[in-house]
């Protein structure tokens, strides 16, 4: 038994290595994007989180010593009325896009909208790969132990660069994925074409998943889907923008210039500092988001054509940067202007009610 699980483990683990372009692939969107690395979500550098133990038996058959267990330790309750029990020696690291926890390998990368059924296959697929390359060694080995044994030992020295047991938010792990060869596609952009790539071809065509006309259909589609996607998010801010959070800006900074005009009316010494900084503050500002705003309402317009894949670079290299821009610009305007005239409501109101 503890040979077939190692078996299949070195399975998962190749599997993982090889193929983390069809992994990243599968939980490819616009939205999710945002999302991996961030807020409890794992970072778009795919790793495995094996934890202590299990790294400790893989590294013990790997320099082919004697696996020594740790020793339990025992909860501290500070109750002696309850029963002593040993502490779980996993951990669950919810920074690790893929993730042994106790008895099951979670993949934690697939999004709220996403269907599993994407992320299914390509995990599945990959894994009968290697279990199939297994078998093809394996079933015409003289010594099926010693065969077992150095099947095991290479298969670990040969991918165990995708193991790691760490804080994946860590700014080090992304300098030390690159030196390890790990890929991080950060957008749908960089990840999509590589469905493509001969050897993910190959390997999903020999499995009878997919075939090569199928394979590049999906690709054209999903790179279609990304950009409208982000397409409809750009026009539906520059809209914002311009129409909403720009005039309601120049609203507040005109009543603050009225409020001026009146008091210094009544006493010329009256300096309105606080609100003579304000005007001045906000109108640049305001400024700034009209341009914007109109400023990416152009680059949507130079996008055209349906060549989706040069269309998606563009997006991830412009539309999102100007996107980004535009929304300090009016997150900013949003923390000067007073809350009654701003025309959204703010996340306090939004997650808590009232104002």
């Amino acid at each position: 038994e503890n040979a077939q699980f190692l078996l299949f483990l070195c399975a998962v683990v190749k599997a993982v290595d090889e193929y983390q372009d069809l992994l990243r692939i599968a939980v490819a969107s616009a939205g999710n994007d945002h999302r991996l690395g961030a807020n409890e979500a794992p970072p778009a550098v795919m790793s495995m989180f094996l934890g202590d133990e299990l790294s400790a038996i893989l590294d013990a058959i790997e320099k082919d010593v004697p696996y020594e267990k740790g020793e339990a330790v025992v909860m501290k309750l500070g109750v002696d009325v309850l029963p002593k029990f040993s502490r779980d020696n996993t951990d669950r690291n919810r920074t690790s896009p893929f993730a042994f926890t106790g008895n099951k390998f979670e993949f934690r990368m697939v999004g709220s909208q996403d269907s599993i059924a994407c992320a299914n296959i390509m995990t599945n697929s990959a894994v009968a790969e290697a279990l199939s390359e297994f078998a093809d060694e394996l079933e015409g080995a003289a010594d099926f132990e010693t065969a077992l044994h150095d099947l095991i030992r290479k298969t670990i020295r040969a991918h165990k660069r995708i193991v790691f047991n760490g804080n994946g938010y860590d700014a080090s792990w992304l300098k030390e994925a690159a030196k390890r060869g790990l890929l991080n596609y950060r957008t749908t952009a960089e990840a999509m074409p590589h469905l493509l790539d001969k050897k993910n071809v190959a390997m999903l065509t020999k499995q009878g998943v997919y075939t090569k006309e199928e394979l590049v259909s999906r690709c054209e589609i999903m790179l279609e889907n990304y950009c409208k996607t982000v397409i409809i998010e750009a026009n539906t801010m520059a809209s914002m923008a311009t129409r909403e959070i720009a005039p309601a800006v120049s609203q507040y900074v005109a009543d603050l210039a009225e409020e001026v005009y009146k008091k210094q009316r009544v006493d010329k010494a009256l300096a309105c500092a606080f609100e003579k900084e304000r005007i001045a503050k906000l109108s640049g500002l305001t400024d700034r988001i009209a341009a914007g705003g109109e400023a990416l309402k152009d680059l949507i317009a130079t996008l055209g054509g349906d060549d989706y894949e040069a269309k998606s670079v563009r997006i991830a290299g412009e539309v999102l940067p100007a996107m980004d821009a535009l929304r300090k610009i009016a997150d900013e305007a949003e923390t000067l202007i007073a809350k009654e005239y701003w025309p959204m409501p703010s996340y306090g109101k939004l997650l808590f009610g009232g104002n």
